[in-house]
């Protein structure tokens, strides 16, 4: 008999993580298992590469105000979530006003979560067999779902990042297992949660290289210019494409032809101010958000991933099926990610320091051609990460 498997997460716009489900989905054996889907709101992209056998189950129209604009779901009546994501937005910029630092809030997300779910329905009447709730926060799979097993992903570096320990904690308790995608992530996050350290699993993001490869082969983009840099994610702080224009400028007073291009979406205003800033217009040019970002990738000459943080960027592992030298900076988890001189380059986040690494693999061809033949040699299959989810049922 077959086992009942439940996935839930927000949309299915163009990310990382959302790429990565698509891995997860791709890559299970239906003969084993039966697939519910459940999506808060249908939009995205992506939401055309969900494998056929998988149960996409309806969308729910009070889900979809998780997600939409207040002041649009005021319009269609829904006057108890908007007034609970606004005193959750009240909270979370009390909480930061008492905690002071540079990261980035992300005590909002699990504010907005404890106030919205108790208006929520729940999602059916079914037991599962396992649950998994891939994107946090996870309240909705914790109160919504029926399983006997349930799980929750963490997919980002908690060591850069501003939480409300204390109330996230009643949600994390709940699960039997926490996934994170790398052992620095998982560092990372029992920091915050020491009393959880058990309950951490690794779980590396699920990636299909046969798809990766077939959707490179669909397009081929003329990128010009003589050395052709790739970044690909959103625009936000976290992905640091603002340091990427600098980094490039910094290139460029050395003499370095290069045109790097960046593949995203969000906001791009930083962006463009940076490029008018270090006049780079000739050298930084913004692709803008691409469905298929692959044939771009197969297209360039280095894939760079400049990131301030990451808890594993899909994209570099992307690059890295497709046989293109990658450079990355040294976040946190960035040893995750790469091995060092092997199949990548880690380079300083600092300004000087990047540009100095990206120059030197630039010029060393027998390198570039050395991390080529590594990673041809390397096996990008997800039998390892599917075997655990399998054990957990």
């Amino acid at each position: 008999m077959k086992k009942r498997l439940f996935i839930s997460i927000q949309y299915m716009e163009i990310g990382g993580v959302e790429r990565s489900l698509l891995g997860l989905l791709d890559s299970i054996d239906y003969s084993r298992l039966d697939v519910d889907l459940f999506i808060y709101r249908h939009s995205g992209e992506l939401m055309q590469f969900i494998p056929s056998k998988v149960n996409l189950l309806p969308e729910n129209p009070i889900y979809t105000t998780l997600t939409r604009p207040i002041v649009q779901i005021v319009r269609e009546g829904y006057w108890k979530m908007a007034l609970a994501r606004l005193y959750a937005k009240f909270q979370a910029r009390f909480f930061s006003k008492r905690n002071k630092n540079n990261d980035e809030n992300y005590s909002i997300y699990q504010y907005v979560a404890d106030a919205t779910t108790p208006i929520l329905p729940a999602i059916n009447n079914i037991v599962y067999d396992l649950a998994i709730s891939f994107i946090t926060p996870h309240n909705i799979v914790k109160d919504k779902v029926n399983a006997k097993r349930k799980i929750a992903w963490i997919h980002t570096d908690y060591s850069n990042v501003t939480i409300n320990a204390e109330r996230e904690l009643k949600t994390w308790s709940a699960y039997g297992y926490i996934a994170a995608i790398s052992k620095e992530a998982k560092k990372a996050f029992i920091s915050k949660f020491p009393s959880l350290s058990e309950k951490v699993i690794v779980i590396e993001n699920i990636l299909s290289a046969n798809f990766v490869r077939e959707q490179a082969l669909l397009e081929k983009p003329e990128l010009y210019g003589q050395i052709k840099l790739l970044t690909v994610g959103r625009f936000c702080y976290p992905k640091a494409f603002d340091q990427a224009v600098r980094i490039c400028a910094d290139l460029v007073k050395r003499g370095i032809p290069v045109k790097w291009y960046a593949i995203g979406y969000g906001d791009e205003e930083i962006l463009r101010n940076a490029i008018q800033e270090c006049g780079m217009q000739k050298h930084f040019i913004i692709l803008g958000k691409k469905t298929n970002p692959y044939p771009y990738i197969a297209a360039c000459d280095i894939y760079v991933q400049p990131s301030r943080y990451e808890g594993k960027a899909v994209t570099v592992r992307e690059a890295q099926v497709l046989g293109k030298p990658v450079v990355i900076t040294a976040f946190n988890t960035s040893a995750s990610q790469l091995i060092d001189g092997y199949d990548g380059l880690i380079v300083p986040m600092d300004i000087d320091g990047a540009a100095s690494g990206i120059e030197y693999l630039i010029k060393n061809k027998s390198l570039q051609e050395e991390f080529r033949k590594n990673m041809a040699a390397t096996d990008y299959s997800n039998t390892k990460e599917i075997n655990l989810i399998y054990n957990l049922l």
